[in-house]
C-alpha cells in the first residue's frame, strides 16, 4: 500500500514539474488561429506524457539503488 502512495506522489510531482516546464514553451507561435481547445488539449496531453516518462525514470533510479 506505501508503495502506491510513493508512486502517485512522484507522479503528481513530475505532472505539476511537466506543466511548470511547459510554461516556458510560446505554444501560440506553433498554433492556428482559433484553435485554442486543441492547443490546451495538446499541452495537457503532452504534460501526461512528459510527467509519466519523468516519473519512470525516477522510480527506475530510486528501485535500482534501494
Amino acid at each position: 500500500m506505501f508503495d502506491f502512495y510513493v508512486k502517485t506522489g512522484i507522479y503528481l510531482f513530475c505532472f505539476i514539474l511537466s506543466i511548470y516546464s511547459l510554461n516556458a514553451l510560446d505554444f501560440n507561435r506553433f498554433l492556428k488561429q482559433g484553435k485554442t481547445v486543441q492547443g490546451q488539449l495538446l499541452f495537457f496531453i503532452l504534460s501526461c506524457v512528459l510527467a509519466y516518462l519523468l516519473g519512470n525514470f525516477f522510480m527506475a533510479i530510486i528501485y535500482r539503488f534501494n
